[in-house]
């Protein structure tokens, strides 16, 4: 065994489990380590494959250029306990046990990090043909589909389903994209901003079709609710993503109204001795004055470290680190990367860097003069000028900001 796992320290918890093996699991067990932490650390991760990252399931995986994206982690010599494929079941504070397939596991503390599961299109289950993208295993059986180049069908013109036809066109492929509302990313951004996204689709060769609802799903087959009949070899489902929470049910931990759990700033939940971290969880943003449920890569990597801090200073009595990033997402789709970061939900002023008609252009969105997001496509100097200029809540001159041609950062006043 490691020396790393000989002997806690004398306040320290014995045994920190995870629940999750994903990102946000994989980070807090490597982030308790390398924060010193001596005790024993248990990793349960319902598939049977090693963890691995998600991300290239949508790129280098799901086209053959890789066989997996298992993370680069040397889980021995960490003296990190893994146990595969093993679904948790639920869980029982008051015995601090943890419900299991393989049966209870015990705890000291507990770290929830079982991320999103994909909304499934209703009336499509059991279907032959149809297809979500979010393990491992959906982008393995994907893969001979695109390599058919069968007629496609995508349902959501959401990020995984932009990031899905990109793939599906690359393998030559035949791909139409059905949109219930009015534009892509309807859901995630303003209507000025998502629009010009839209012409992308038909520049890749992919026909959008929005204010398209799928009335049933056939072998062989879509049909949208107007009785338009679409071809299709396969359909793949991207309508979106829930925490996977079910199994929480009579825990006691607070859920939201997404079903996610209810963390604190500190990324403690309402149950003693249990954190959550990554895409199953909300935080109360300081910066942003509101609530956040971040369904992104960059959050579930963040957060570990938070967590194992505060899992450390609960031992000793140090104050609590708070939780508060500046979100950020990237996505390559249709030949352009795409990079967000901040929350314009509340922003007062938008501000355009360059002609989104052209490949690389960047808006910014403005509160009371201050950078609070910015979204930039194919200009990756001024995502990163930007994300410091938010995490420093530095305020801008809006004309000097318009300016495409300037830095980014001398906008700031």
């Amino acid at each position: 065994m490691s020396e790393q796992t000989q002997e806690p320290g004398p306040s320290e918890p014995r045994r920190v489990v995870v629940a999750g093996a994903g990102v946000a699991g994989v980070q807090t067990a490597v982030a308790l380590r390398e924060q010193g932490f001596t005790g024993t650390v248990t990793l349960i991760g319902a598939e049977p494959h090693q963890p691995y990252d998600r991300p290239p399931l949508s790129k280098a995986v799901l086209l053959g250029k890789a066989e997996n994206s298992a993370f680069d982690v040397d889980f021995e010599s960490l003296g990190v306990e893994l146990r595969l494929g093993c679904e948790v079941l639920g869980l029982r504070p008051s015995d601090h046990e943890l419900d299991t397939e393989a049966g209870p596991v015990p705890y000291d503390v507990l770290v929830v990090a079982t991320g999103a599961e994909p909304v499934r299109l209703p009336g499509a289950e059991g279907v032959a043909g149809v297809h979500l993208l979010r393990t491992l295993d959906d982008a393995e059986r994907l893969r001979p589909v695109l390599a058919r180049q069968h007629d496609i069908v995508v349902v959501g013109a959401g990020w995984i389903g932009a990031e899905f036809a990109t793939a599906a066109r690359e393998a030559g492929c035949a791909v139409t994209v059905v949109e219930a509302a009015e534009r892509p990313l309807a859901e995630t951004l303003p209507a000025e901003v998502a629009a010009p996204m839209a012409a992308w689709y038909a520049d890749a060769g992919v026909d959008l079709r929005t204010h398209a609802r799928v009335e049933r799903v056939e072998p062989g087959a879509v049909v949208l609710d107007d009785g338009t009949r679409l071809p299709a070899g396969a359909v793949v489902v991207g309508i979106g993503a829930r925490p996977a929470t079910d199994w929480l049910a009579g825990s006691g931990i607070a859920l939201g109204t997404h079903g996610e759990i209810v963390a604190d700033r500190h990324l403690t939940t309402s149950v003693p001795d249990v954190y959550a971290v990554g895409d199953c969880a909300s935080f109360p943003s300081g910066r942003y004055g509101e609530r956040l449920l971040v369904h992104h890569w960059d959050n579930a990597l963040q957060g570990p470290r938070t967590v194992a801090v505060n899992i450390l200073g609960a031992a000793t009595g140090r104050a609590p680190e708070v939780y508060d990033p500046v979100p950020y997402f990237w996505s390559e789709q249709f030949g352009r990367f795409v990079q967000y970061a901040g929350h314009h939900v509340d922003a007062d002023r938008t501000v355009w860097r360059g002609d989104p008609a052209d490949p690389a252009w960047t808006v910014c969105w403005l509160r009371q003069a201050r950078l609070v997001a910015l979204l930039a496509v194919g200009r990756p100097r001024d995502l990163a000028q930007g994300r410091r200029l938010i995490e420093a809540g530095a305020a801008m001159d809006p004309e000097l900001l318009a300016d495409p041609a300037r830095p980014l950062k001398s906008a700031a006043a």
